[in-house]
């Protein structure tokens, strides 16, 4: 066997390991293995590169990535193109953090603690709800998790959720409902929301009521009275919401959700070719006991010093498998901290103030993509925040890769996820688009659309 210049194993200390588990060499440790099902020969592999020329050749595979460094995106549909300040980072790379594993031995684990339960109350701030855990992978799993709560607060084994939530939301519910005994039901949308009479029907029997909030079309639903057809029904009413909407939006707690959660990389995350990223889960203070994953309080020691502790771990590693709510190993903690550290640098009146400005350029571009590009607005009597739907003209895929030569991605083609919108964009704007952008996009579409 070939000694690598990287690995530190030598060649004596593979003889060492040999002897001391009594075997003169490779071929007769794996000796009991069937010839047939061994290899017997050295790997196809092409001839080793140097340091130089492989550092060369990741280069040049990066370089086929294309980044909004290069092109001028209007993508969103789940994952957006937000500023993340400088002071994200330079905290996120601090070795306390960087390096630090998940608190297994929370007293040898001050810092991450303290960072956890701080992340933990930003959110219940933000949602208006009691408690929240230390985050999830992401704002699929946590929906899914959160399933899994109202089974077990309501004993019933039905969910509802609307066709206006993201499709990857959904699926990842459907995924997970045969592993939880439960029946998934989707309610259609109706001109782009969810119909309140629709939801209420599909939620009798039902363990919780699922509804997202600005839905997947960009559209504001009436969520207060989603929330409240679902209590009605006894069911439990949990919203996915976009974080940074809460500046501008009523928080989910505040109309009678038992549940918000949702994806945290709009806030604090770059979005990192789709991930990995951060899911967020709060609840009401009666459902503590049935969170998944870890939940961090505060204490004090012996000595009246202010303490950090792993207050509750309801995963299958820590408590019986029968009582656990989640087999997942840890949490999201560093991705975590880069939400709570940009959530603390914009502060209340940033929050709202950002707001305020995806919503103003977003009708701006629905403005601009009307009167300078001819397009017609999918759903025009729909108040929007961040993203909203217009009819291209022709198949929506052929549009964006048009759109792309010109160097603009206008969106996301709709007709991926819903029949009868082949001809539809998505499109998402952000703080970070100014109105020459947004009328370049316009230039664009009048070009390539129609």
């Amino acid at each position: 066997m070939t000694q690598h210049p990287f690995l530190a194993l030598t060649e004596a200390d593979r003889e060492e390991m040999l002897r001391t588990i009594g075997v003169a060499s490779v071929d007769e440790l794996f000796g009991d293995l069937p010839a047939g099902v061994r290899l017997g020969r050295e790997l196809d592999l092409e001839p080793a590169l140097s340091e130089h020329e492989l550092s060369a050749h990741m280069a040049d595979l990066a370089a086929r990535n294309v980044d909004v460094t290069r092109e001028l995106s209007f993508l969103g549909a789940g994952i957006y193109d937000h500023y993340v300040p400088a002071v994200v980072d330079t905290v996120l790379q601090r070795g306390e953090f960087l390096t630090a594993y998940t608190p297994y031995q929370p007293e040898m684990s001050q810092g991450v603690l303290q960072s956890i339960f701080e992340y933990q109350t930003a959110i219940c701030e933000l949602t208006g709800m009691d408690v929240s855990n230390a985050s999830g992978y992401d704002g699929e799993t946590v929906a899914a998790d959160a399933c899994y709560i109202a089974k077990h607060a309501t004993g019933k084994a039905k969910v509802v959720i609307t066709e206006a939530t993201n499709p990857q939301v959904r699926q990842v519910v459907k995924t997970y409902a045969p592993g939880f005994g439960l029946e998934v039901v989707e309610v259609p949308h109706r001109d782009g929301t969810t119909d309140v009479d629709a939801l209420a029907a599909a939620s009798t029997g039902a363990a919780a009521v699922i509804f997202q909030q600005p839905n997947f079309f960009g559209c504001l639903e009436p969520a207060p009275d989603l929330a409240a057809a679902a209590n009605e029904a006894d069911a439990l009413s949990i919203a996915h919401v976009d974080p940074l909407s809460l500046g501008v939006l009523e928080a989910p707690g505040r109309y009678g959700c038992a549940i918000a959660l949702g994806e945290g990389q709009a806030a604090g995350n770059l979005m990192a070719y789709g991930g990995p990223h951060y899911g967020f889960l709060a609840a009401r203070q009666e459902f503590i006991r049935r969170m998944p994953g870890r939940i961090v309080g505060e204490t004090v020691d012996t000595e009246g010093a202010r303490g950090y502790v792993l207050t509750l771990q309801t995963r299958e590693q820590h408590i019986r498998r029968e009582k656990a709510t989640s087999n997942i190993t840890t949490n999201q903690t560093l991705l975590a901290l880069g939400g709570l550290v940009y959530l603390t640098w914009l502060g209340p009146q940033g929050l709202r103030e950002l707001g305020e400005a995806c919503l103003a350029l977003g009708e701006y571009a629905k403005r601009r993509l009307q009167e300078r590009a001819g397009l017609e607005l999918v759903f025009p009597d729909r108040t929007t925040f961040k993203e909203f739907a217009v009819r291209a003209g022709r198949n929506a895929r052929e549009v964006i890769r048009d759109a792309r030569a010109l160097g603009v991605h206008p969106g996301y083609a709709l007709g991926r996820d819903y029949e009868g919108m082949d001809d539809v964009l998505l499109v998402a704007v952000t703080e970070k688009r100014t109105p020459e952008e947004i009328d370049r996009l316009a230039d664009v579409l009048a070009e390539v659309a129609r």
